[in-house]
């Protein structure tokens, strides 16, 4: 979704009022699925709608952000208390177990030889896997929801780059979350599956402070966060 990716990488800054004849006429494009892809954003959370026509790109705080992040630590800690306590399948804990086991697989020897590209797709879908192991379809969708927002997402932050020290060093805290929160859902522990879920998306939260006061030059690498008022 061009739009999208214009958005996200502060091509159109917060503030920026959108309307459906100019930027069909921008992108070359008929206003219909101009107007479907506004009413999709607006949904997203990246667009309000503007009282007398058209939309507006939603600005946000520091606090939003934070918000965010905590809000999909507390959802994702349900569903890893629900695995827990229901008790998932042998197929679906397999199905987590080796997406953790290539995850570690990541890693190289050194302390800083990670493959980044690799691990943040594996990370998305040990998340998704988690979130279908609950066995609830009602927190599959408002995780779902609460992830819309760019800088909300599990693998947000991965998108910095990898010579960054700072977040080399948190995939590994975050590796070893992630072989915990297998354990606890196989040993049937609810309340230390969720404790570990919540505290994993707490790395989002530091990784979000790093960038936002010691780094700001990496703002641009993390998608959406031009869109905070800083």
């Amino acid at each position: 979704m061009e739009l999208r990716k214009k958005i996200i990488s502060g091509d159109f800054p917060g503030g920026t009022r959108l309307f459906e004849v100019p930027l069909a006429e921008a992108l070359q494009i008929s206003r219909t699925p101009v107007r479907e892809v506004l009413s999709r954003l607006a949904e997203e959370g990246l667009l309000d709608r503007l009282a007398n026509g058209g939309f507006v790109v939603r600005s946000f705080t520091f606090a939003d952000v934070v918000d965010s992040i905590e809000l999909r630590g507390v959802l994702e800690g349900t569903a890893a208390r629900l695995a827990a306590e229901r008790g998932v399948s042998a197929g679906g804990l397999d199905q987590l177990r080796e997406v953790e086991a290539r995850l570690e697989e990541c890693f190289g020897d050194e302390p800083g030889d990670v493959d980044f590209e690799a691990y943040s797709e594996l990370n998305a879908r040990f998340h998704t896997c988690l979130v279908e192991l609950s066995g609830s379809t009602v927190l599959q969708r408002e995780i779902e929801r609460a992830t819309r927002l760019p800088f909300a997402s599990p693998s947000a932050f991965l998108s910095i780059s990898p010579e960054v020290m700072a977040f080399r060093k948190s995939l590994h805290i975050a590796q070893e979350q992630h072989r915990a929160l297998v354990s606890a859902i196989s040993a049937r522990e609810g309340t230390r599956a969720e404790f570990i879920a919540r505290e994993h998306a707490r790395i989002a939260r530091k990784n979000l402070e790093y960038v936002m006061f010691e780094d700001p030059e990496l703002i641009l690498q993390v998608p959406g966060l031009v869109l905070v008022n800083t």
